[in-house]
């Protein structure tokens, strides 16, 4: 008889493998006792992808035009985006099948939760200084820096060796950092202190960026799918390679280096420190913590709640982009279309629908539902994450290094450390994302405090500080 899960890790120790014998004859109880036929699981993924493109479609038509005919401005802008949408595609097409990797080297639960803890870990705390990194090194240096540390990353996921893995994702954890500090800045410093161009065009190539992002990542989920039925689940990494490869050489070849201003790192942590004592700062602070908490829980979820009911990966992971780009799209028309709307009032309903999703993962709903529920959760993180970067953008003071981020970085270690604690099986994961659920109606509590501590604070309005022109819809 196969040993007990627990006894079983306590033989191989937390840095081993399983062998494959002992895997296949004592898999992991499923999380519904009722499963659909294979087609059901198929169908159902696919019609919602197609529902969500097609309505995709139609927000986005016509296409925006862009907000200047200059013919400069507009090569500047597809050199930017030839850089920036393959190292984009890069970091997509390993989100799918991450998971699954793990689980072909034989990997328990407990083991690939700590893996995941890792790069979670790695991002979080180098995401604190990565400004000042950036500032210094170079910008298109840290560009370049991102696709090799994420070459090697890809490829750390051929082994089948824990500790390969683990340094596999603690480089990915740094480049993820580096991929959303550095592309941006570079291309802000070049707009403005290279080019000239007026402010007011920043946004509109952001927003295209989110637009793009957003295809490239459903497009990224199919191809990976692919990958894996002809490859197995390590393909999709392997084909980043040359994604990565072609960024870092196109920004090499065809983009001019910039630097930051050589602040000093202490002076700058303790002015964000000091953005605390903002009411509205520190309760910004309070919901972006726990919303990007809860983020950290479903992103390692979702796998194992969905891998059993037979729902192909890759398919899921499109229709989760799809979903979130509508979302952001959304938000896009919410603001600067006819509506009006404002970005305040967008994340606190943003946030109010993520506690919906997460306590409805927490019955026990038939599996269809918690494929839809996932789709649910993802449109509500595509309104939130464009809300919250206007918001952040206007109440931060002590730039890069924000106050918020010193409420985000000790939650979110907390969160990545407790994964390994995580109980398995169907009411396991029922009572995390009950749990979250709970932290989900905080964050809606902090939103509604921001509400009510700076109604009429013209910072938080679009049209108020700063002009239409700095709203930036897109990332």
């Amino acid at each position: 008889m196969a040993a007990p899960m627990g006894e079983a890790e306590a033989e191989v120790g937390p840095w081993r493998s399983l062998p494959a014998a002992a895997t296949s004859a004592a898999p992991s109880p499923p999380f519904y006792p009722f499963i659909p036929p294979l087609p059901t699981m198929l169908l159902l993924p696919l019609s919602a992808l197609l529902l969500l493109l097609l309505l995709l479609l139609l927000l986005e038509f016509p296409p925006r035009s862009p907000p200047s005919s200059n013919p400069a401005f507009q090569e500047f802008q597809r050199c930017f985006h030839l850089g920036f949408l393959p190292a984009l595609a890069a970091d997509w097409l390993q989100g799918p099948h991450l998971f699954q990797v793990f689980r072909s080297r034989g990997f328990l639960q407990t083991q690939i939760a700590a893996l995941y803890s890792l790069g979670f870990a790695s991002n979080l705390v180098f995401g604190l200084f990565s400004h000042f990194f950036v500032d210094r090194l170079g910008r298109r240096r840290s560009c370049v820096l991102f696709s090799v540390l994420c070459s090697l990353s890809c490829l750390l996921q051929l082994s089948r060796d824990f500790p390969a893995l683990a340094a596999g994702r603690l480089l990915g954890g740094v480049g993820t950092s580096l991929l959303f500090t550095s592309f941006e800045s570079w291309y802000v410093h070049e707009h403005l202190e290279r080019h000239d161009f007026p402010r007011e065009w920043i946004p509109d190539t952001f927003s295209r960026v989110a637009l793009w992002n957003g295809v490239v990542a459903v497009a990224a989920g199919a191809v990976a799918e692919l990958l894996v039925l002809g490859g197995g689940p390590v393909t999709p990494f392997v084909a980043a390679v040359p994604f990565l490869a072609f960024s870092g050489i196109f920004a090499v070849k065809n983009w001019d280096e910039n630097y930051g201003k050589h602040s000093s790192c202490p002076k700058a942590c303790g002015e964000g420190l000091r953005g605390l004592r903002d009411p509205p700062g520190a309760l910004l602070g309070v919901v972006q913590a726990l919303v990007e908490g809860v983020i950290l829980i479903f992103i390692f979820l979702w796998t194992p709640v969905l891998e059993p009911l037979g729902i192909p990966l890759g398919i899921a992971f499109s229709g989760f982009m799809a979903a979130s780009a509508v979302g952001s799209s959304l938000f896009r028309q919410g603001v600067v279309g006819g509506l009006r709307l404002q970005p305040l009032h967008l994340l606190t309903g943003s946030v109010a629908l993520l506690g919906v999703s997460l306590l409805l993962l927490a019955l026990p709903v038939p599996p269809p539902g918690a494929f839809l529920v996932f789709l649910l959760l993802e449109f509500s993180c595509g309104i939130y994450f464009p809300a919250m970067g206007f918001l952040r953008r206007r109440l931060e003071h002590g730039g890069a290094t924000g106050g918020s981020r010193w409420l985000r970085v000790p939650l979110g270690l907390g969160v990545a450390l407790a994964l390994p604690a995580l109980p398995p099986g169907e009411g396991g994961a029922q009572g995390v994302f009950g749990g979250a659920a709970l932290a989900a109606l905080v964050a809606l509590a902090a939103a509604g405090g921001v509400l009510a501590v700076a109604r009429g604070d013209p910072r938080l309005r679009v049209g108020g500080e700063e002009g239409e022109g700095g709203v930036d819809t897109g990332m």
